[in-house]
Parts: C-alpha cells; sequence; structure tokens
C-alpha cells in the first residue's frame, strides 16, 4: 500500500481524514494501519468511551452508520473500527445512506473499514464515491519478484545488516505470507547483536532454511557445472519435500536460467545495463558471467526447455509414480548434461 507510510505517519501526528475504506488481497498492510488506529491514535484514558471496534458479521452498515453519527464523550474525536468488512451485506437503502455519509461525514468521527482479501466492486456507486472523496486505499499482494527487495527493505528499516542474497534466500523459503516474513524479521532482530551481520548461518539456526542445502545453493551448482554438489543438494532436498516444494524450486531456476539466456545475449555490455534488464543487483552480474560460459545459448535454452518437461512432470503428466526426491534428480542429472542429452523434437 503505496500511502501506508503517510497512513501511519498522520495517525501518529493525529491529522486523519473522517474516513478509511481499506480494501484489497494483502491483508498485511491493513492490519498495520488498524493496528495503528486502534492502539495509537487514542489515549487510553479515551479509549473506554470513544473506540469502538466490530465486524463485518456482527453489524449492519446501518448500525455503523448510526454510531458515526454520534459525538465523542470528553474527547475530540471517537474511532469507529470494522474488521472484516467485507463480511458486510450492503442494500440498496444503506448504499444510499452509505453515499451520503461519504460526502457528508461526521468531522469528530474517525471511521475504519478493513475489508480484507478482496477488493470492492470498481462499478459500484459507493466506490465510486470513496474514490472520488480519495477515502479509499488499496493494499495489493506484493509481487513474487518484488518480494525480495520489499524484505531487504523492512531489514533496512529494522537496521538490520545482511549478507548478500539473503532477502533472496528469505522470499524463496518464508514465501509471500507478508506477516509470516515480518514475524521472522522481527525475532531475527531480538536476536542479532549490535554489529552482528544477517547470514545463511543465523537463518539456519532460528529459522530452519538449510545455508548448505536450499535452492540458491542448487543454482550456484548447476551455474558452475558441480555435479557432485548439485546431487548432494539434490538428495537433501528431495528428502525435505515440505522445505522444499518441487514448484517453487522449478520456478527459481526458470527465473536463474532465463537471467543466464539474457547474459547470453547481452554479453559485452556493462554489468549495469545487464543488471537492469535482469532486474538484480550489479553484483550478482558475475556469476552469471560464468554460468553463461559454461550454458551458451543454445544450452541455456535446453534448460528452460527441461524446465518445462519436469513443471509437467511434477503435475503428473509423463512421469507416473515418480516422488519429488526422484524428479529432482533426474532434472539435475539432465540439467548438468544439457550438451550430452538429446532432445524431444
Amino acid at each position: 500500500m503505496k500511502e501506508l507510510d503517510l497512513i501511519l505517519k498522520n495517525i501518529k501526528n493525529k491529522e486523519v481524514l473522517p474516513i478509511y475504506f481499506f480494501h484489497g488481497d494483502e491483508p498485511y498492510f491493513i492490519d498495520l494501519a488498524v493496528k495503528a488506529f486502534e492502539h495509537d491514535f487514542l489515549g487510553e484514558d479515551e479509549k473506554a468511551f470513544n473506540q469502538t471496534v466490530t465486524y463485518g458479521k456482527d453489524t449492519t452498515y446501518q448500525e455503523i452508520l448510526s454510531l458515526a453519527r454520534q459525538f465523542p464523550m470528553m474527547g475530540d474525536k471517537q474511532v469507529i473500527i470494522v474488521k472484516e468488512a467485507q463480511d458486510l451485506k450492503l442494500n440498496e437503502e444503506e448504499g444510499r445512506a452509505l453515499e451520503a455519509y461519504i460526502e457528508n461525514p461526521v468531522p469528530s468521527t474517525v471511521l475504519v473499514f478493513a475489508h480484507k482479501h478482496k477488493k470492492l466492486d470498481s462499478r459500484k456507486k459507493v466506490t465510486k464515491a470513496l474514490e472520488k472523496a480519495k477515502l479509499l486505499f488499496l493494499s495489493e499482494s506484493i509481487k513474487e519478484n518484488n518480494l525480495p527487495k520489499w524484505i531487504a527493505d523492512e531489514c533496512l528499516k529494522l537496521k538490520i545488516k545482511t549478507a548478500p542474497n539473503i532477502s533472496n534466500l528469505l522470499a524463496e523459503y518464508l514465501g509471500n505470507d507478508l506477516s509470516r516474513v515480518a514475524n521472522e524479521l522481527n525475532k531475527l532482530k531480538i536476536i542479532l547483536k549490535e554489529g552482528e551481520v544477517l547470514d545463511g548461518t543465523i537463518i539456519e539456526n532460528h529459522i530452519g532454511i538449510s545455508k548448505e542445502y536450499n535452492v540458491f545453493e542448487l543454482q550456484k551448482a548447476l551455474g558452475t557445472k558441480n555435479a557432485n554438489a548439485a546431487f548432494k543438494i539434490a538428495h537433501f532436498m528431495g528428502k525435505n519435500p515440505k522445505n522444499n516444494p518441487f514448484v517453487m524450486m522449478l520456478a527459481s531456476l526458470y527465473s536463474y536460467f532465463s537471467n543466464v539466456i539474457i547474459y547470453n545475449t547481452m554479453a559485452g555490455q556493462p554489468p549495469q545495463v545487464i543488471a537492469s534488464q535482469m532486474g538484480i543487483n550489479p553484483y550478482f552480474v558475475k556469476d552469471y558471467a560464468e554460468s553463461a560460459r559454461l550454458y551458451p545459448l543454445k544450452h541455456a535454452t535446453r534448460v528452460i526447455s527441461i524446465l518445462r518437461e519436469f513443471d509437467m512432470k511434477g503435475k503428473g503428466l509423463g512421469a507416473v509414480n515418480m516422488s519429488e526426491a526422484e524428479l529432482i534428480k533426474e532434472l539435475v542429472y539432465k540439467i548438468i548434461n544439457v550438451d550430452k542429452i538429446k532432445m524431444k523434437v
């Protein structure tokens, strides 16, 4: 949610709008904003009289608007928070009443809606009224390719120093459950000593992600054609499918070898230009230089075909009764020997 930092700042400074309607498929940002309204806006002595928290399944828009039109007791503002607002039902009469309130809200009321897991229907009159009044705030999920950057930014906010590629490692294994990622980072913040760098050893000890047997080490082994290391990692990952989902591994390898193809087609260009095209930090371009030497364009393209083949096998097509452990080992063998095996036409 691009406005979140400003909203949190305004809550702290008591400079708020009369209505905040949060909606969208990413609950984490909505929860942060609602938590700030619930805990940081009113003083403890005011909350008993002037703060109401209700849930969509337990109320109606009519009841909410009735509360909103009341005035605060012994204070300047009252806060009404509607959690799980996606459970509210809106009939035609309530829709008209809500539109009227949006046009003329009570200045002493701060009305907060937390409509999670989906967006409001943009065709509805209420949605258009909220948009026109600039009271609608969209919380979108972080795209997979942007997740490492989001994690890196969160580490900066928490003043956590990280070793290279740590944000990628956390993104790969924690996924895009932002609440979980944030909780893990906060735990690591407590654990880390002043000046200590967050590295693979700390992550392995406190989160359980192996620093030696993960998809990034597999990428490195395959990228340098270190067959012994690649098969060792494949064996470990195959024994721990819960911590190493096959589909996530394929996606990561697909991204890696797609970048190898990009490097092959841009050889001779400045690292900053290549990095921009790949969407990575220029620091890591040198890793792709070695992989591009070992996997020229023809072979890197074959690897992409192999990954597509194993994507189908992972879905049970052409690999009847094969376990993920067997699929990983066969995949590693084919990639390492991509210059020797015959490809299906």
